[in-house]
């Protein structure tokens, strides 16, 4: 199958924490941090939105590939916070790349999976041999409704894999998906804030999907959570995340790489993308990953990845996600409230 050619990553300065939200609401901060184990969030700035993250992303991937952007045939941006409504954001990445023109683009929405449905996709073009290199981003500024539980874990950020099939620094074993009609999250036209199903959204939706996409994945290859160094999943919370990595037989050392969300928060259709990079950013050649996302509505894709001998030269050509908890911003709500738009005049 095709690898990975290139990967870029782009994470906000901008912080809040989960106290300085709880003291707004009324409520206890340490029940919040202990219960989700999430402890602050990324925000996005007042100029920051899901296309200058995935440009940001794309363009660190494009620094660790080496390719030529014009050789790029694909272009997929998957996010649940386009910044339009009609108008692509996969043409303002291509545009800001240099890419050809003499390539396919498209936006991609499937909840928090909607990047991993794009990986996916490349896949196959790749190894179709319709297009030589093709790049997947997952990125999204989320959304979250003053005072909802949401409102603690919804952050933003993002991710880029250019795919191909030369020069790869980690090769696709298999991929595959589980998917239903479980709506336990949903968004209407023109709504501000989604809506979302509480409990509902933990056995019937997002730990039957991921265990699902796995153990499907562990049936077609032969193999179980010890053939595996790392293990990625969504991570709407960090209490889901480390549970469902129990679940399906991983220990703490090989999940605890992979979670990014006590610190930056739930980035949505950014999450298993950032969570992959996070891993690749100090994997060694040979090691293996299984990755597993989630995307309300509901379904999981799951990839079995090798990781192979070219890491070494591509690894420290563009930004790691360690280079983003640097010189981290913390704002109050209100500052918050303003660079999200929850300010709304009448």
């Amino acid at each position: 199958m095709a690898g990975i050619v290139g990967y870029g990553v782009y994470i906000p300065s901008y912080r809040i924490k989960v106290e300085e939200i709880a003291k707004v609401w009324g409520d206890d901060a340490g029940a919040i941090s202990k219960g989700l184990i999430v402890n602050e969030k990324s925000v996005p700035g007042s100029d920051e939105d899901t296309a200058t993250i995935a440009v940001e992303a794309s363009r660190s991937a494009l620094k660790r590939s080496g390719i030529n952007p014009k050789d790029i045939g694909a272009i997929y941006v998957g996010s649940e916070s386009h910044p339009y409504a009609v108008k692509p954001t996969a043409t303002i990445v291509s545009d800001a790349i240099e890419a050809s023109p003499n390539l396919t683009a498209a936006d991609l929405e499937f909840a928090c999976k909607a990047g991993t449905a794009g990986i996916q996709m490349v896949i196959g073009l790749v190894d179709s041999n319709m297009v030589k290199y093709g790049l997947a981003v997952g990125a999204d500024t989320s959304q979250g409704a003053p005072g909802d539980a949401l409102e603690y874990t919804a952050s933003a950020g993002g991710a880029a894999y250019i795919i191909g099939s030369d020069n790869t620094i980690a090769d696709f074993d298999f991929t595959c998906s589980f998917t239903t009609d479980t709506p336990d999250f949903y968004r209407r036209e023109g709504q501000s804030y989604p809506s979302h199903g509480g409990r509902f959204t933990g056995e019937p939706a997002f730990f039957k999907h991921v265990q699902g996409a796995a153990n499907r994945l562990f049936n077609e290859l032969g193999t179980t959570a010890k053939e595996y160094d790392y293990a990625v999943f969504h991570q709407p919370n960090g209490k889901f995340y480390l549970k469902v990595g129990k679940m399906l037989g991983f220990n703490n050392e090989q999940i605890k790489d992979g979670l990014l969300t006590p610190n930056i928060g739930n980035t949505y259709s950014g999450a298993t993308p950032l969570g992959i990079a996070s891993v690749l950013d100090k994997a060694q050649a040979g090691d293996k990953i299984l990755a597993v996302s989630y995307g309300s509505g509901a379904g999981s894709d799951a990839f079995s990845i090798t990781v192979n001998d070219k890491i070494d030269e591509k690894r420290d050509l563009a930004p790691k996600i360690a280079d983003f908890f640097n010189n981290n911003i913390y704002v109050d709500y209100s500052t918050y409230a303003k660079y999200k738009g929850k300010l709304k005049m009448s």
